[in-house]
């Protein structure tokens, strides 16, 4: 028999009050709360390897950054978010190399999205599904508005 979280990770319908995910969710919180008032970047971007599933290196983000869970992220390397940024990690949220997202109007992953190396998101984007490389994508839902060159 699967585990609440065994079945979020599926997608499937499990139940977010189970005490397993309950745990998860006071221990991102109090890695959100660490990482939003903390005003040094590299104790933000310290605070993020041990906080996500896994990251590359290089990570550069700004507060205020809101997840479900954070375990379930996973970062390329010279990944760059800036303000107001939220991730719905209830299924695997997988960002590629060379990735830079957009400030102000806040960006928003849904779960379950992939995106390639070299992505730019624009501000205020909301990633409903997965792209692969070498795109910038903006608007809600986001969609591809210029391909790049490989890097």
């Amino acid at each position: 028999m699967k585990t609440e979280y065994e079945k979020m990770i599926a997608g499937e319908l499990y139940n977010p009050q189970d005490s397993e995910l309950r745990k998860l969710v006071t221990r991102s919180r109090q890695f959100q709360y660490a990482f939003n008032a903390e005003q040094d970047g590299k104790k933000r971007s310290k605070l993020v390897k041990e906080w996500f599933g896994s990251t590359g290196e290089n990570i550069s983000m700004k507060p205020n950054f809101v997840c479900d869970y954070g375990i379930n992220i996973h970062l390329g390397e010279n990944f760059y978010s800036n303000w107001n940024m939220t991730m719905l990690d209830v299924c695997p949220i997988t960002i590629g190399k060379n990735a830079l997202f957009g400030a102000g109007g806040g960006v928003t992953i849904l779960p379950g999205v992939t995106l390639g190396d070299n992505v730019v998101v624009g501000a205020g984007s909301v990633v409903t599904k997965s792209y692969g490389d070498n795109v910038v994508l903006a608007g809600n839902p986001a969609r591809i508005i210029k391909e790049l060159d490989k890097m």
